[in-house]
């Protein structure tokens, strides 16, 4: 079996759960391949006792590696999908941050889920990604996103105008300070904390959900996910400022955005023992009353 390893950078006192990572695969007799930028910031403080394969890119994935582990937080989870892309390589998440919805692993759980994943132990769970249309690309190749796709003002000034179609049908004219639309992933993300629902990863849905809208009978909407959602940008400034999950870029009110379901879904390692909905009770401290 052979894993690779994807992260970024992380707290000093976070090396230690790492370096138990590297020591439980290797005695588990795994082989590791590391993420070539990552390799650089951990080789001069974790020991390997073999030189762990280098990859640079996710033409050197499938067919390969076996699983990817992100290790970090959700953000590094969600890098993590510009290697793995449609290659259906199983994507397990440890998390060394703070919340962790995706990255549900829990830093004192690596061995236990090394474990499950050599015992068979666990299922993959199929997470639906948005894809975003724009005239000249504008994401390039990644133009797709787990999470959401996030449209913001570009600086402190006035509101923006967004008119959003479904099917080619008008749904409304947003005066806002943006708009989020989320795949049932990205309900508990930045949508959340914009008064959005939380939806089950199944749902087969779009949340769309606007960000301090002007009028306080606008409401998030739950649309089905085989929808095309059309979004025009308007309003006093000429530029604004687009966000595909990590990805930003700069658009101007002559821009179009298509919104469509991928054609693709990415592989989250779920454990046997663990469900979505024991997740948010966690995460959301829901149950943490002392009536219960």
């Amino acid at each position: 079996m052979k894993i690779a390893l994807f992260g970024k950078s992380f707290a000093d006192d976070r090396f230690f759960y790492f370096q138990q990572l590297v020591e439980k695969l290797e005695e588990s007799a795994i082989s590791i391949m590391i993420f070539a930028p990552f390799y650089d910031y951990v080789k001069s403080k974790a020991v390997f006792t073999k030189t762990p394969g280098i990859f640079n890119d996710h033409h050197q994935l499938p067919g390969v590696a076996d699983f990817m582990f992100s290790i970090g937080g959700d953000g590094t989870m969600l890098d993590a999908i510009s290697l793995i892309r449609d290659s259906g390589l199983p994507l397990m998440g440890i998390n060394l941050g703070r919340m962790g919805f995706l990255s549900s692993i829990s830093k004192n759980e690596i061995g236990q889920a090394v474990d499950a994943i050599l015992r068979s132990e666990y299922s993959l769970n199929k997470r639906s990604l948005l894809s975003v249309e724009t005239k000249g690309n504008l994401f390039g190749e990644l133009n797709y996103a787990m999470n959401e796709l996030t449209i913001n003002k570009k600086d402190s000034g006035s509101m923006i105008l967004l008119h959003v179609y479904i099917n080619d049908l008008l749904l409304n004219s947003y005066w806002a300070d943006g708009l989020i639309i989320s795949t049932p992933t990205g309900s508990t993300a930045y949508s959340l904390s914009c008064n959005g629902p939380i939806i089950t990863p199944d749902s087969e849905n779009f949340v769309i959900t606007p960000i301090a809208p002007h009028n306080l009978t606008v409401r998030p909407v739950v649309i089905p996910d085989k929808s095309v959602i059309k979004i025009k940008v308007d309003g006093r400034m000429s530029q604004y400022l687009a966000g595909l999950d990590s990805r930003s870029a700069i658009i101007d009110s002559s821009t179009e955005l298509l919104v469509r379901k991928a054609s693709f879904c990415v592989n989250l390692v779920q454990r046997t023992n663990d469900n979505f909905f024991t997740t948010i009770r966690q995460k959301l401290l829901w149950g943490h009353d002392i009536r219960n």
